[in-house]
């Protein structure tokens, strides 16, 4: 949602409102107005980490606050951490309107593609905000169809395009990505995004609170997502530790039946016939390429602990 930026620079306080101002573009009547935090925003996106926001914060104290806020009107959209910093120290920051938003939907789509592109946002965080993103786009797509004028008749028609020949043409809406297409822009595989998408349906807030925080992998979020809710609560209370002993508890109780089925030859019944038996093993090898994919990601989380553990 790239579009013209408008620029404006800002001081904390009213006296500063226009010194050493110039070098920037002021929108009339811009400089001035009050900057809104609208919390919902504010709490769209996972905040900083303590250590994240100390960085953040000699950053700009050292070299001032380089990257402009993003606002919508003079409600704020990118910027929170910045903007709080600023106002703490008195540092002067600067302001772009981007004239493209015209709803919220628009500020959520532009806020969840600019994280995406952003190195720090986790695994998990990838995720989350591709399945909002591919809501947001499936309700628009559904309106658009909702309100599509139903058949006329032929005089109708021609009343029709006339008046049509007189009117903008509407703009199409963005046709909901799939889940693989979602996986690419969030640079995670299709796998990934199926186990997130299960962890946000099933998974205790206290599970979902510790793969927010890198605490236990995707992987056994989503296996100990499986279990009664309590279970799940009772495991998270216990920590780190008996999360991970569960997901592998999970994993195995299902990996064995699993694998012995896939070992197994299929004969079928008169009664299912040769369709059903070919259904069941292309089902049993879609399980398997699932378990491979899964094993793929339990050596990458183990090399990685390892490397981790040879740095510190």
């Amino acid at each position: 949602m790239a579009g013209t930026f408008s620029l404006s620079l800002r001081y904390p306080h009213p006296s500063q409102a226009h010194y050493n101002a110039r070098p920037f573009l002021l929108v009339p009547g811009e400089a001035d107005l009050d900057i809104v935090v609208n919390e919902a925003l504010k709490a769209y996106i996972d905040p900083l980490t303590p250590e994240e926001h100390e960085s953040l914060e000699r950053s700009l104290l050292a070299e001032g606050c380089r990257d402009a806020l993003v606002l919508w009107g003079n409600v704020l959209v990118d910027g929170h951490n910045r903007y709080g910093i600023c106002q703490k120290h008195g540092l002067p920051f600067q302001t772009v309107q981007n004239p493209r938003f015209q709803s919220i939907e628009d500020v959520h789509l532009w806020m969840i593609d600019q994280h995406l592109g952003r190195r720090s946002v986790s695994d998990f965080q990838r995720g989350v905000l591709a399945l909002r993103k591919r809501e947001i786009l499936a309700q628009r797509s559904a309106i658009q169809a909702s309100t599509t004028p139903a058949p006329t008749t032929e005089q109708e028609d021609e009343t029709a395009a006339v008046n049509e020949s007189t009117a903008p043409a509407a703009t199409p809406a963005e046709r909901p990505p799939s889940r693989e297409a979602l996986a690419r822009e969030a640079k995670l595989s299709g796998n990934q995004v199926a186990l997130i998408e299960k962890i946000q349906k099933q998974a205790a807030p206290e599970v979902v609170a510790a793969v927010r925080s890198g605490i236990i992998s995707i992987n056994a979020a989503a296996a100990v997502s499986s279990l009664p809710e309590e279970e799940q609560r009772e495991a998270a209370l216990a920590g780190s530790k008996e999360l991970k002993e569960m997901a592998k508890r999970v994993r195995d109780s299902k990996r064995k039946p699993r694998e012995a089925a896939a070992n197994e030859p299929i004969t079928p019944s008169p009664e299912t016939g040769v369709d059903d038996g070919v259904d069941e093993l292309n089902r049993l090898r879609k399980e398997v390429a699932e378990l491979q994919e899964e094993n793929a990601a339990l050596r990458k989380e183990l090399d990685e602990l390892r490397k981790s553990e040879r740095v510190s």
